[in-house]
């Protein structure tokens, strides 16, 4: 069941085109990753979906209905890249009022906000004032007053920014924990390979429209190239066949890039016949920090695997 539609939304700043005809849909519980370089016009994007700003065209439909940003903003949790934290307020302090302007009562919010401080080991903070927190503490609180009204859109912009490797885990794994109790999470980052771990579906824009849109899975698998490793012992020293060519070739290891209309049977029988001892076979996929590239500055399909 689909929580968020948007339908062909246009957004104009004088006469530069920020969001240009785009359209897509999230389905309940997902995590749904928006990407795009600086200046795509994913932070335009996001500012409609939380009603921040109105689009000049088009419709956005939230829980089947047409999105009223004053009624459905209880229902929509924003964490932005941008520090959005009162300074000089105490941390208990602050929690309690936001989770009171996202129409907790004080019981509700106290005692979400305890759960909350005890699962990411802040029970000792609520005293202490925003100014004095580190960037990656001053993340954490800002994760937790996103999420502590349990909203049902949860909109992430680069959430692990500043975060240790032990808390950006432990971030991580509560953002998997709220989509499996229900929340549909948005998640915006340049870090592709956060994406790749977290996010179940995929768009990505640029200049103002969109040019991706799809499973993880299937995005890798639309632009694979179908090249295979190939581990073995006793491999030929001509290695040579029409249906598909030899990338690189290193001790008992080759990369190997078939050819249109082979199959991987082809190639395994290939080496079968030659009597070679093969170990592991796996096929490479285009990672989505690759197909990135690819798509938005129009690099060579060569350019994908010169890391490989």
């Amino acid at each position: 069941m689909k929580l968020l539609e948007l339908h062909h939304l246009k957004k104009y700043f004088s006469s530069q085109k920020a969001v240009d005809d785009i359209s897509f849909d999230i389905e309940r519980g997902s995590i749904f990753g928006l990407l795009g370089p600086n200046g795509a016009g994913k932070t335009t994007l996001l500012r409609m979906i939380t009603g921040i700003f109105y689009p000049d065209e088009g419709e956005i439909i939230f829980n089947g209905k047409k999105f009223n940003p004053i009624k459905d903003a209880v229902n929509i949790g924003y964490m932005p890249e941008e520090r959005g934290l009162y300074k000089k307020m105490k941390i208990g302090e602050l929690a309690l009022y936001l989770a009171r302007l996202k129409g907790l009562s004080k019981a509700e919010a106290m005692e979400s906000i305890k759960k909350w401080f005890i699962k990411l080991e802040m029970q000792s903070w609520w005293n202490k004032k925003v100014e004095d927190l580190s960037k990656g503490m001053g993340q954490k609180l800002q994760f937790v007053t996103t999420v502590l009204h349990n909203p049902q859109l949860i909109i992430l912009d680069e959430p692990f920014s500043g975060l240790d490797p032990v808390n950006a885990n432990l971030i991580k794994d509560e953002i998997f924990a709220l989509a499996k109790n229900g929340s549909t999470i948005i998640f915006s980052t340049h870090r592709m390979e956060q994406v790749e771990e977290i996010c179940d579906h995929i768009i990505l824009v640029n200049k103002g429209q969109k040019i991706l849109d799809g499973s993880v899975g299937a995005v890798k698998q639309e632009y694979k190239e179908n090249i295979y490793r190939i581990g073995a012992e006793g491999i030929p020293e001509n290695v040579i066949a029409p249906f598909f060519e030899v990338i690189k070739r290193s001790n008992n290891e080759l990369l190997i890039k078939l050819k249109e209309n082979a199959s991987r049977n082809d190639l395994l029988n290939y080496f079968i016949a030659k009597g070679t001892d093969i170990h592991s076979f796996n096929e490479l996929l285009p990672s989505l920090n690759e197909i990135f590239i690819t798509m938005v500055e129009g690099s060579s399909a060569s350019r994908k695997f010169q890391s490989v």
